[in-house]
């Protein structure tokens, strides 16, 4: 089922579909909610829950005029939208800066986050800003030739086509301007203790040829952080789409290793 939840500052397109403890996906930039679409039915089918978002401003998610979208802001939002589903607890997988949203969300309400898996995330400071830099410095009067430059640099193949479609056209270049131009790695630099004590248990997932976040460099100090297992992935940053079953197979075994939530907590329902 898809839904539109209505925040103070904006709105957010939601899929929700299954029966079961909730997970929470949140893609990262420059994506859009079907990053996740061959990763969420696997969750679902296997007795989750299974909440997609578009993050606001992203998509078909809309944010009021002079709101910034950056992650901090996200993070205040997603919990806006549990509340106002009635969730109290939820398992969160993020990709990219979505990983930010995550994060903040984990270091602010720690006892609100059942457990975290990152794919291919931020560290720290470290969000590769060097590979968002073009799109920050696109002059808005050119909006409408971004999407076309975006697919050929990202989507060579076709298979994160779907994920980048709603940026076509004039506004939805625009949109992801300001996006990327809200984009601060300020956000995380200092939340690595926070973290650190959450005892909120993680997962690290990494594409073993990810151009823009390095293993070695971002993934292995990111999991020594959060005190988390890393598994490397066969794909490169865009691992939902590059090896979904891989993906939902490591989510699956990391889930069913978590300690069973209280009934009233499960955020289960009938369809």
């Amino acid at each position: 089922m898809t839904s539109t939840i209505r925040l103070t500052d904006g709105t957010i397109a939601l899929d929700d579909f299954g029966a079961g403890p909730p997970v929470l996906l949140l893609h990262g930039f420059p994506a859009t909610r079907s990053l996740w679409s061959c990763v969420a039915p696997a969750l679902a089918g296997a007795g989750f829950r299974v909440l997609v978002p578009d993050l606001v401003g992203y998509g078909a998610s809309d944010a009021a005029a002079g709101v910034r979208v950056d992650m901090l802001s996200q993070a205040h939002w997603l919990f806006e939208a549990l509340d106002i589903l009635g969730l109290a607890r939820v398992a969160i997988v993020a990709h990219d800066v979505g990983s930010a949203a995550a994060q903040l969300m984990v270091a602010s309400a720690p006892h609100r986050v059942r457990a975290l898996a990152v794919l291919d995330g931020v560290h720290g400071g470290e969000w590769a800003m060097a590979a968002v830099a073009s799109i920050q410095a696109w002059d808005p009067a050119d909006a409408a030739r971004l999407f076309p430059v975006l697919v050929r640099r990202l989507a060579k193949g076709g298979a994160l086509r779907e994920t980048l479609t709603p940026y076509e056209g004039e506004q939805g270049g625009l949109r992801l301007i300001r996006a990327a131009r809200d984009l601060d790695p300020r956000q995380t630099e200092h939340i690595g203790q926070a973290l650190r004590a959450s005892g909120v248990p993680a997962l690290v997932l990494w594409g073993q040829n990810d151009a823009f976040l390095p293993l070695d460099t971002v993934a292995r100090p990111l999991a020594e952080l959060l005190g988390a297992n890393l598994v490397i992935l066969p794909g490169g940053h865009f691992t939902p789409v590059d090896c979904p079953l891989e993906v939902a197979n490591a989510l699956l075994a990391f889930f069913a290793q978590l300690p069973p939530e209280h009934d009233a907590e499960r955020g289960s329902r009938e369809r």
